[in-house]
């Protein structure tokens, strides 16, 4: 194994031991994965953006202050990222996976853009994403899909398929993603890495371009779950320029990775939601999986117990009738005439009809879909009995998250039905796209915490799968608890 094949592999918590104690130098560490995009990503397609002169320039600046002596910036300075194609960038495009961005320069940086580079980490580039972060598969891209590293015939998962493919195939050591109903979880269960949903308001949405707003939060992907805790506590804290911002301390997440990479869980309750432990539309191997990694929690020490949530059955539908509508909202402002991809500017046009031809050519089949649907049941004569009745839903489904908590420390579930299927295998069928979210869904109607790992493989397929840990909201830290646990009972 060559230099630059080792430091790829290297998880980002010994690359910043490394770096930080000058075994070797961040811009050695940016360039190793910056040649590993070279290679690979002709196949993959994990990025839309490499930087490659700002990823140096940022990791010389880390180096250079390292050799004066100052202490490291966070304790993943000089350890290189892949942001996701929604957080603006003023020295990068963002595009959020859609043909009406294309070209576009933020001028302005998002506050988790801001972040990253005050704590000394430089950016690689901007990865693939399904349009608007509206799809599971990465399909939905205006620039191509994503292929899965563990079997490149197939999706890596979506929206945030880019991050977790740069991530599996070596290409960063850590990512950021955002998720408004599993875009950060459910592609990390597809590459075998990991994903994370932080609670509601405990990372800025500033600068994060928008699809669902009280839905969508900024999370931390990484290959462990030590990575994951690290990279979550540089980006979390409360920001005045987002209004949804809660302002309160951040739970100690590292602290709690690092207890519990002992593999010790005596005294944890672990509940196993009823609704999700099997049955119709749950792959065999996934289940087998799954229970496997319950009964691998239950020799660590920790209690399994059995909980029902039955509003979950109907939280598939109550999500894509709110997350509809909140799209119909948010995306009108990309209407050709203030910024965005403009169509029939050939002065033979209305303003009108301006703003319908470059609607019509800028957004793709899904994101249409999803504001007809959101506008429809917006409508008068339809709001009280699609949005408002959604919302009651979404009430009860955070209610039997409460009476969940009341007796386990921590839900787990599969993070997905199934394993990954093949690019174009579900395309042309939205509802069993939108099925594929059954898991992960639930948590972001109640705005709490998630996170998914690696599980055994699928006995029947070979592929990865993911194991989903949810907890109450600013109760992040359970998660990393439970999770290191359970990765180093793995080993």
């Amino acid at each position: 194994m060559s230099e630059a094949t080792n430091l790829t592999a290297m998880t980002a918590a010994e690359l910043a031991e490394k770096i930080h104690n000058r075994e070797v130098s961040s811009r050695e560490v940016t360039q190793a994965h910056l040649d590993r995009i070279a290679e690979v990503d002709g196949d993959i397609h994990a990025f839309l953006h490499v930087g490659s002169e700002a990823a140096l320039a940022a990791a010389d600046a880390v180096d250079k202050a390292l050799d004066a002596g100052e202490q490291p910036a966070s304790p993943l300075a000089g350890v290189p990222l892949a942001l996701k194609d929604n957080l603006v960038t003023t020295d990068a495009p963002t595009t959020a996976g859609s043909k009406m961005l294309d070209g576009y320069l933020s001028p302005y940086d998002a506050t988790v853009t801001a972040r990253l580079r005050a704590a000394g980490i430089p950016i690689l580039g901007k990865t693939n994403m399904d349009e608007f972060a509206m799809g599971s598969s990465t399909e939905n891209s205006a620039f191509g899909p994503t292929k899965n590293p563990q079997d490149t015939a197939r999706t890596p998962g979506g929206s945030g398929g880019g991050t977790a493919a740069a991530l599996a195939a070596n290409e960063a050591p850590i990512g950021i993603g955002s998720d408004t109903g599993g875009s950060v979880r459910q592609p990390a269960a597809l590459t075998d890495t990991v994903g994370v949903k932080p609670t509601y308001g405990q990372v800025s949405r500033y600068g994060l371009i928008a699809c669902a707003s009280s839905l969508d939060q900024v999370g931390p992907a990484a290959r462990s779950v030590l990575d994951a805790a690290l990279l979550h506590e540089v980006i979390a804290g409360h920001d005045p320029m987002d209004a949804t911002s809660v302002d309160r301390e951040v739970p100690g997440v590292v602290a709690a990775a690092r207890q519990g990479a002992n593999g010790d869980l005596k005294g944890v309750k672990v509940g196993v939601v009823a609704q999700l432990n099997g049955g119709e539309g749950f792959q065999p191997g996934v289940v087998e999986s799954y229970r496997a990694a319950l009964k691998q929690l239950e020799a660590q020490g920790a209690e399994l117990v059995e909980v029902d949530c039955p509003r979950f059955a109907d939280a598939l539908n109550a999500y894509y009738l709110i997350m509809p509508c909140e799209v119909s909202s948010n995306l009108a402002r990309f209407d050709g005439m203030r910024y965005g991809h403009r169509g029939g500017d050939d002065g033979r046009h209305s303003a009108a009809e301006v703003m319908a031809i470059s609607r019509a050519e800028g957004f793709g089949p899904e994101v249409k879909r999803r504001i007809m649907l959101g506008t429809y049941a917006l409508s008068v004569g339809y709001y009280d009995a699609y949005y408002l009745q959604a919302q009651r839903v979404r009430t009860l489904v955070a209610q039997d998250f409460a009476r969940a908590y009341e007796k386990v420390d921590v839900l787990a579930t599969p993070t997905t039905p199934t394993t990954a299927f093949k690019l174009g295998e579900k395309v042309e069928d939205p509802l069993e796209m939108y099925a594929f979210d059954l898991c992960t869904l639930p948590l972001n109607l109640a705005g709490q915490a998630g996170m998914s790992l690696p599980g055994d493989r699928a006995s029947d397929t070979g592929l990865p799968v993911g194991l989903q840990l949810m907890a109450p909201a600013f109760a992040d830290d359970r998660l990393y608890r439970v999770g290191a646990a359970f990765e180093a009972g793995r080993k």
